[in-house]
């Protein structure tokens, strides 16, 4: 018995999968599609296309709907596996997209608040959390991040950030955490929800790094068992799921099932994956019945690779007495970990170019004075191995890797702008480009977001700042990718037009 079944004890048979299933008929009963997909079981693929991705991704590519289940669904095949994922983790509704993350954060946002109504948000929140607004028009109400100057790191807001800005905005419908970060550190959920719920309102959890964190008692607590309203868990980030596989958890009453179901129709695919959903379902499988064992050894290894990373001269880890305690992180999933580069005298950017140039290794982040090591139940002595051999190599060249450009990091409340108009107003009234070094004070009309890890450093609506364009001119120098302004190299940035109406 897991762990999982110790603290929930349920009737549902977890050994089953049923999108697994459906394909399993599927290939037996030998239908012929006269239906899209137009490869028609990889008869009409490209040859390399077969040779490269294997005939077994074009066979399970089938419709959903007059193909895994008859065109109206009666057999229930996605509503059983996502009734069995939401048992697995103690939700009462789990609902299935195979647009990412991404899209299922827009769709629980957008069903808490609406156009023009306030809601309170993280400021460190993806880019996806962004795009909500602008499509919806949803005022926000920005949170500041327990900022860590010293290192240069923003965590989740804490509980009485969200308290102070219900009590300056109690019209907002509801409040939207990032937890965990990109960089392993967590938000008091259980707190958080306590103040949300103190006031009729939902919390929403963006956990798209912590699909991992039911299925083993000593990661941090996740999302649902902390009391939250709705959680969205991107299962291909640290589970076993496809790019794109992504969940919504809910749980209560504040939320309606069915508003919830609408607003991701209303934003998805009508040609859903089903690769994507037979990951998501083989993971639920896979987590309920062995994922206490799995995770554990993940733990073990990555606290061998902490303990070997940080004995490397040169490089540092970051640990919990680094990253939690007051203004920081409320807690730590130990699986990313995260690595000082600073003392080479070179940029996490350099690092991990020379890696994936040098030594075939790709790292996850990458910063002015950081890299990061995402570790997975995958991952074993093997892996572990291989980056250890990479990271002593740098290490060894780091005379190459020196007098690395400078970027210029702003203060904690330097980083934070005017939000000036509404997101969606800047996004879609009249706008201009403008050089970079000429922005400071105007308003801009579009993100600018550094990626990974996809917080926006602007956003469409805030006023622009020295310090911030200086931070951006000299990260992009020193090798950030900046993929979403009009001009990546940031030469120039979209701005509003000067004849254009502020936020009242």
């Amino acid at each position: 018995m897991n762990w999982a079944d110790a603290r929930y004890p349920v009737a549902m048979d977890h050994t089953v999968a049923p999108v697994l299933e459906a394909l399993d008929s599927y290939r037996s009963h030998g239908r012929l599609a006269f239906t899209p997909p137009g490869h028609k079981q990889a008869r009409g693929a490209d040859e390399q296309a077969r040779r490269v991705l294997g005939d077994a991704v074009f066979h399970s590519d089938v419709l959903a709907s007059g193909g895994l289940d008859d065109r109206r669904t009666r057999g229930h095949v996605l509503l059983r596996a996502e009734e069995l994922m939401a048992d697995a983790v103690h939700a009462d509704h789990t609902f299935f997209t195979t647009c990412g993350s991404s899209l299922s954060v827009k769709a629980a946002t957008l069903s808490v608040a609406g156009p023009g109504e306030r809601l309170l948000i993280g400021r460190d929140a993806h880019k996806s959390v962004v795009s909500g607004l602008i499509l919806c028009g949803i005022d926000p109400v920005w949170v500041e991040p327990g900022w860590d100057a010293e290192r240069g790191l923003a965590h989740p807001p804490s509980p009485q950030a969200y308290e102070e800005a219900f009590d300056r905005h109690p019209d907002a419908r509801g409040a939207l955490v990032t937890s965990p970060t990109p960089y392993g550190t967590c938000a008091d959920l259980t707190r958080l929800a306590e103040v949300c719920h103190a006031r009729g309102r939902p919390l929403i959890v963006d956990e798209a790094w912590g699909a991992h964190l039911p299925f083993h008692p000593g990661l941090p607590a996740w999302a649902m068992d902390a009391g939250a309203d709705v959680c969205v868990t991107s299962i291909h980030k640290m589970g076993s799921g496809l790019e794109q596989g992504s969940v919504c958890h809910l749980r209560g009453d504040l939320i309606d099932p069915a508003t919830l179901t609408s607003r991701a129709d209303l934003l998805g695919t009508t040609s859903p994956s089903v690769l994507i959903y037979a990951g998501l379902d083989a993971w639920r499988r896979q987590m309920r019945l062995h994922g206490r064992e799995l995770l554990g050894d993940a733990l073990d290894l990555a606290k061998e690779a902490r303990r070997a990373i940080d004995a490397i001269e040169g490089l540092h880890v970051y640990g919990r007495e680094a990253l939690t305690g007051p203004g920081l992180g409320y807690d730590l999933d130990p699986l990313p970990v995260l690595i000082d580069v600073a003392d080479l005298d070179t940029s996490g950017y350099r690092v991990a170019d020379w890696l994936r140039a040098h030594r075939a290794l790709d790292l996850h982040i990458a910063d002015h004075r950081r890299v990061g090591a995402q570790l997975t139940h995958a991952d074993s002595p093997a892996t572990l191995a291989a980056l250890l051999d990479g990271l002593r190599d740098v290490v060894e060249h780091r005379a190459e890797l020196r007098d690395a450009p400078r970027v210029a990091v702003p203060k904690p409340a330097e980083l934070r702008l005017e939000q000036a108009m509404l997101p969606r107003d800047a996004y879609f009234g009249p706008t201009e480009e403008i050089p970079l070094e000429r922005a400071a004070g105007r308003i801009a009309a579009e993100m600018a977001t550094p990626y990974p890890p996809g917080i926006p450093t602007v956003l469409p609506g805030e006023r622009l700042a020295e310090p911030v364009i200086a931070y951006l001119r000299t990260g992009v120098d020193a090798g950030m990718n900046v993929p979403d302004p009009a001009d990546p190299s940031l030469r120039t940035i979209r701005v509003v037009a000067a004849n254009s109406r502020r936020r009242a």
